[in-house]
């Protein structure tokens, strides 16, 4: 029986389809004809019966297929029983797992019994399996999308390359035998290594397949009939796996291979060892092979090593720094990109062209190269996964990325489209109508006009955000300077930088500019442009600060007071002239270099920290965050992420991470703080809040060390400690305060509550004292030592029982025994502002009743006063009375802050024993109001000391920031320092004679 006229339903085909469709009919109804009459000579079933058999809805879908793919069509006239066996296999509604084609292939491939066998095989395989996905992305049964469809042809790309690589070594190993084993006594063969779309797992429909071959380590192949060495052998297999899916045979060919991002390219071998290869990229890797190597994927042979060898090379392809030289990269190889597009005429394009799809791929890589090293999340191959992060982290907006993601589809599915209608690689856009109905009818568009409005939005929007992110910056300053009048064109900055303008007409500028001295802001410039720094630099370095210098310049000048801008920012310039990655950051990110002169020309501290760390200048590009302090929570989620990318194993990375993040933290708060966006007491919060999450990770840190040596050590109620640390850092002064500065150190006591006989339960066993001696030494360690990142914080340990001479590390009992019998009185002083910031919580409780303990005995209060009162004015005589006239010293002088505190603590001591809400607190300002609301101070009283304490904090903090002494005008201070030194009388002098 022929197959029927109606046979294909049309009521979904547009009227300049039909005729092809009909034309194709009766093709396949000849082809099917003839299978008829060969089954019938050779007893096999014919495929007439099932193709007569497929259901009206099946019929309808071969229709859509057959009127849109002349390459389905074409197979399926050569070849008309494959529509029965994809069909049986489910292969028109769903893709087979990666498991079910290999097994299918390799069944296929152990009856080739020589290459071009095998050839053949791996050619039939790869079509049969094209026209399923073809039709399953043209028909689009459920779970079918583009990212679905070029995840199948990369699989089917990947299976095809581990099949045909397993057969040419089972074939070539009598011959050759096989390679050496490595050192280490594993295994070696090929590593394969995917780049580009199959490296990232998404395919085109008709790809080429971007790869490069390494290999572990040199030898000699063994077991074969001739012994080569491995980079021959490898050499050869490689040749030959190329052709088992590239050549061009009868049967056509498999994947188009490219070798050329290999290292050299063309000029080079075709297969390294893994040393050659990170030889290669360490020494001579280009920018553009970075930008490669961001889709470098192990997709058949040794996935393991493949895996072991991307490890090596991370570090070419993500800095540790946030590296915007990399938008220059691709810029640069953007404009190549378009001189090409431009002198081909291919401007519609759909992959090239403007707003294409390789300006989606473009903005996504640009974040991965720039901060790939710092958001590992971003370390990933597939396109949609790391755009997919990029609202998580911050780095656009879910809002752009909700356009970028349905308009990149869209170019995909039009690139699959044009591709299905011949299985031919190209993204140009057909001249011909019949191909115009055709790529519509597949889209879904009504008429080819319709497809090209759709087409001209994606293309705009995906420009549009394509400029955002990659664009010239100098074009946005210039738009707001010719917006703004008076604004100097970045030419006239860029001619004072180069020192071309004469003497005369530079001071006119910059005098118009708004400096103060424009002759001194002249020679500042020339000296930094005629250094040996600046002329002594290499190219790409140069070309560098002369694209920012204008940039920075015009900042400077739009900045309040541009000549101290000028002279703290230069020093930053000459620190980073070696590190041009900070050169090329703030020359891509001009709002950057707003917030640089605001926060530099209002604090010296923080430009020196910038100068000193430049890493610090990422924090400027997320105002969002640099101007708003995270709470304890976000900090402590912040610092585990951050340590959480690095390997236990590797302290010298987690060291400098802990400094970084402290350096950045405390930047955040310095910014909210000259911003006056944070009261004086939340600045001082958010800095102890940054060294307790610090403390925290370092005592988790030492504690994993020492354990993991040593084993875990006896307590002292005959249990064992585990993986939480049995152990207290206690912050003493202004730490225990809540009272940190810009720039404190930290006052610490270290308990313990091991048995006193106790030992370690690890094959290293320790002493229990010798234990927490260690753990306290690696603490101090973790915290001060020197990196390129400066040390955390100075650690002050004096004030631990008898002090200097006294135990590192003291258990709880010692402790408490300590504080009952031998404390002075100046070290219940102490003790006030004494509490657990980081530790066991058990151990807490018992530290804070002996705390309590203490600080509640009923003394003397005669005796207790003349101790204060000695120690004060033993403390005065040492450190006050320094100040030069009318200026007084916010901490010492009379009035000032330790007066304050020693009242504080005057009143715990002396109260407490009746008072006992005055022992919750360990800072000032809590217990002033508690000694108010319990009635020990009248409300007029506690009030003014508050805010005399407030005024001395805030006024020590200016100072920090701005690099002065902690002194201020005595008339200033007038009023503050009375209602101290007036309350001080009361309470401790009675007798004294006001100051």
């Amino acid at each position: 029986m022929p197959l029927p006229d109606d046979f294909l339903p049309l009521h979904d085909i547009p009227d300049p389809l039909k005729a092809p469709l009909e034309r194709t009919r009766e093709r396949l109804a000849e082809a099917l004809g003839e299978a008829e009459r060969l089954a019938r000579m050779t007893g096999r079933d014919s495929p007439l019966e099932s193709w007569l058999g497929l259901a009206e809805s099946r019929r309808e879908q071969l229709a859509r297929v057959l009127a849109v793919s002349d390459f389905v069509a074409e197979t399926l006239v050569r070849y008309p029983d494959w529509l029965v066996h994809l069909d049986v296999n489910g292969e028109l509604d769903a893709a087979p797992n990666a498991e079910a084609l290999r097994d299918w292939l390799v069944e296929r491939l152990d009856e080739a019994e020589d290459e071009a066998a095998m050839h053949a095989v791996i050619r039939r395989f790869r079509c049969a399996r094209m026209v399923g996905i073809a039709w399953r992305d043209l028909t689009r049964p459920g779970g079918i999308d583009m990212w679905a469809t070029s995840a199948a042809v990369a699989r089917l790309a990947e299976t095809s390359l581990e099949a045909a690589l397993t057969w040419l070594e089972d074939f070539l190993a009598p011959r050759w035998g096989r390679p050496a084993k490595r050192r280490d006594g594993s295994e070696q063969r090929l590593v394969v290594l995917g780049m580009g779309k199959l490296g990232a797992g998404e395919l085109n429909l008709s790809s080429d397949i971007d790869l490069i071959f390494a290999f572990p380590e040199n030898g000699d192949t063994e077991g074969g009939r001739k012994s080569l060495e491995h980079q021959e052998y490898f050499t050869k297999l490689g040749q030959r796996l190329i052709g088992a899916l590239d050549a061009v045979t009868a049967d056509g060919f498999a994947f188009r291979v490219d070798m050329r991002l290999r290292p050299l390219g063309d000029g080079g071998p075709l297969v390294g060892t893994f040393n050659s290869l990170s030889g290669y990229y360490q020494d001579q890797g280009r920018e553009w092979e970075r930008y490669a190597m961001l889709k470098a994927r192990p997709v058949a042979g040794d996935l393991d090593a493949g895996a072991e060898l991307l490890a090596g090379l991370r570090p070419f392809v993500y800095r540790k720094y946030l590296d915007f030289g990399a938008i220059e990269s691709l810029r640069e190889l953007k404009g190549m990109i378009n001189r090409e597009v431009r002198r081909k005429g291919m401007e519609g394009n759909i992959k090239l062209g403007p707003g294409g799809i390789r300006e989606v791929e473009f903005v996504v890589q640009a974040f991965q190269l720039i901060r790939g090293g710092r958001d590992t999340e971003l370390q990933v191959t597939s396109l949609k996964t790391a755009l997919e992060r990029l609202p998580e982290l911050g780095l656009l907006p879910a809002e752009v990325v909700a356009e970028l993601m349905p308009d990149y589809v869209f170019l995909r599915d039009l690139e699959h489209v044009l591709q299905a209608l011949e299985d031919r690689q190209t993204q140009n856009l057909p001249d011909d109508d019949l191909n115009r109905e055709r790529v519509a009818l597949a889209l879904g568009m009504e008429d080819w006009p319709a497809l090209m409005a759709c087409l001209d939005e994606v293309r705009a929007r995906v420009r549009r955000h394509f400029d955002a992110v990659i664009a010239e910056p100098e074009e946005e300053v210039e738009e707001v300077a010719d917006e703004t009048a008076g604004g100097v064109p970045l030419e006239q900055w860029r001619a004072l930088w180069r020192s071309e303008l004469e003497a005369e007409e530079a001071a006119v500028l910059l005098e118009e500019a708004g400096f103060a001295d424009p002759g001194v802001a002249a020679r500042r410039l020339g000296t930094l442009y005629h250094s040996r720094q600046v002329q002594g630099m290499q190219r790409i370095g140069f070309e560098r600060l002369e694209a920012l210098m204008p940039l920075l310049l015009d900042a400077i000048a739009a900045s309040d007071a541009p000549d101290t801008a000028l002279e703290r920012v230069l020093p930053l310039m000459e620190s980073v002239l070696r590190r041009t990655a900070y050169l090329a950051l703030l020359r891509e990110n001009p709002d950057a270099l707003g917030h640089l002169m605001r926060l530099c020309s209002a604090s010296p501290w923080i430009a020196e920290q910038l100068a000193r760390y430049p890493i610090l200048l990422d924090e400027l590009l997320t105002p969002e965050t640099l101007y708003t302090p995270a709470d304890k929570s976000r900090l402590a989620d912040e610092l585990r992420q951050s340590l959480g990318r690095i390997p236990e194993e590797d302290e010298e990375a987690q060291l400098e991470a802990l400094r970084v993040f402290k350096h950045a933290q405390t930047l955040h708060v310095a910014a909210s703080d000259i911003a006056g966006t944070r009261h004086v007491m939340k600045v001082s919060d958010y800095l102890t809040y940054i060294a307790e999450v610090i403390l925290e990770a370092v005592l988790a840190m030492a504690w994993k060390h020492l354990t993991r040596k040593h084993g875990f050590p006896a307590l002292a109620d005959g249990s064992r400690a585990g993986a939480t640390p049995a152990f207290l850092v206690v912050g003493y002064g202004k730490l225990g305060g809540i009272e940190l500065g810009y720039g404190s150190d930290l006052d610490l006591v270290f308990i313990h509550d091991g048995a006193p006989q106790g030992e370690t339960d690890g094959r290293r066993v320790l002493d229990n004292a010798v234990f927490y001696t260690r753990l306290g030494q690696r603490i101090i360690h973790l915290l001060t030592a020197v990196t390129p990142a400066g040390a955390l914080f100075e650690v002050d340990m004096r004030l631990r029982p008898s002090g200097n001479s006294g135990l590192l590390v003291t258990s709880l009992k010692a402790y408490a025994d300590y504080q009952r019998r031998e404390a002075w009185t100046w070290e219940h002083q102490a003790l006030v502002r004494a509490r657990v910031v980081a530790g066991q919580a058990q151990l807490a409780e018992g530290f804070e009743a002996v705390r309590r303990e203490i600080l509640s005995r009923e003394r003397d209060a005669q005796a207790l006063r003349e101790e204060v009162v000695k120690m004060r004015h033993r403390m005065r005589d040492h450190l006050g009375g320094r100040s030069g006239e009318g200026e007084f010293d916010l901490k010492h002088d009379p009035g000032g802050m330790v007066d304050l505190e020693f009242l504080c603590q005057y009143a715990v001591l002396s109260l407490g024993h009746e008072t006992p809400a005055l022992l919750e607190w360990s800072d000032n300002m809590r217990i002033l109001e508690t000694l108010e609301s319990t009635q020990c101070l009248r409300a007029r009283e506690s009030q003014r000391l508050r805010e005399a304490y407030l005024a001395l904090r805030s006024a020590a903090h200016r100072a920090s920031l701005t690099r002065e002494p902690a002194r201020g005008r005595s008339d200033t201070f007038q009023d503050h320092r009375r209602a101290v030194i007036e309350t001080w009388q009361r309470l401790l002098e009675p007798g004294a004679s006001s100051e």
